[in-house]
């Protein structure tokens, strides 16, 4: 690892697990949970989580781009070669409901690539993080780092796809149901953590994810072997101006074409009845 990617994973480690510390604080009270436009949850621990790991990384790079999902947008970044892209509870229906699959998730782009991914699970104080060429890791508490790698499953019919808990509830995923298991789990930063951790095998999306959803994990599945892609088979292109991304794939290299084969022609479908409505 060279010396410039060290300090920024040092910086990004530090502000993760000091964001763990406030959420675990918040977890133990009782605290007010709002909604946002979209009826999506917000609680007293994404906004202060969001609060260090803005105060912790702008003191150290203070002239990096900025994108979370917890501070209002600012154009300011499109001309900014690097952006630190931050969800800084991802996964907050997980934390209301006393599920540990809640993740802090930091990830660094640097020419609309991802450079660097740190997640950070507060509740079970584990750590995983990637850096371009420098493959993907795990720590668990004190133990040292172990090396990550994607399932070898070759077959979509033995796969174990993570979906979304909300989509199952209402349905979305039964046309998939005879083609692979498909197990619901936490937010998309905790997907892609546990693909690159082999720990299953695919997820992919119902509908639109921001790029703070996906920044961290995707540089996770990179350098665990996996690829993530678009419904075109493209790799996702960091720090646009919609934040919002359509349609995406996540697995071993061994599943995507396969998963490809039967997700994008009914995503595809689906974001067109959209489109027209």
């Amino acid at each position: 690892m060279t010396d410039r990617l060290a300090r920024e994973k040092t910086t990004a480690v530090a502000a993760a697990q000091a964001a763990g510390t406030v959420i675990r604080a918040v977890y133990e009270t009782k605290y007010r949970v709002d909604y946002k436009h979209n009826d999506s949850p917000v609680t007293l621990a994404d906004r202060q989580a969001n609060h260090r790991i803005h105060q912790i990384i702008h003191r150290a790079f203070p002239h990096d781009g900025w994108l979370s999902e917890e501070t209002t947008d600012s154009p300011d970044r499109l001309s900014k070669r690097r952006v630190w892209v931050v969800d800084p509870l991802d996964g907050t229906r997980e934390f209301i409901d006393k599920i540990p699959e809640f993740a802090v998730s930091i990830g660094l782009i640097e020419d609309g690539r991802p450079l660097l991914g740190v997640i950070y699970y507060p509740a079970l104080d584990e750590l995983v993080w990637a850096a371009r060429d420098q493959g993907a890791w795990r720590r668990t508490g004190d133990t040292g780092d172990t090396r990550l790698r994607v399932s070898p499953t070759e077959r979509l019919a033995e796969a174990t796809v993570l979906s979304s808990r909300s989509e199952t509830k209402r349905g979305e995923w039964r046309p998939f149901q005879s083609l692979f298991h498909a197990r619901p789990a936490g937010g998309m930063a905790h997907k892609l953590a546990a693909i690159a951790k082999g720990e299953a095998d695919a997820t992919f999306t119902l509908v639109p994810k921001n790029e703070w959803d996906l920044c961290a994990g995707a540089m996770l599945i990179e350098e665990a072997g996996g690829l993530l892609t678009t419904l075109s088979g493209k790799p996702v292109v960091f720090n646009q101006a919609t934040t919002l991304l359509q349609g995406l794939v996540a697995s071993n290299r061994l599943l995507h074409p396969q998963l490809m084969a039967v997700v994008t022609p009914r995503l595809g479908q689906r974001h067109r009845a959209e489109t027209r409505r």
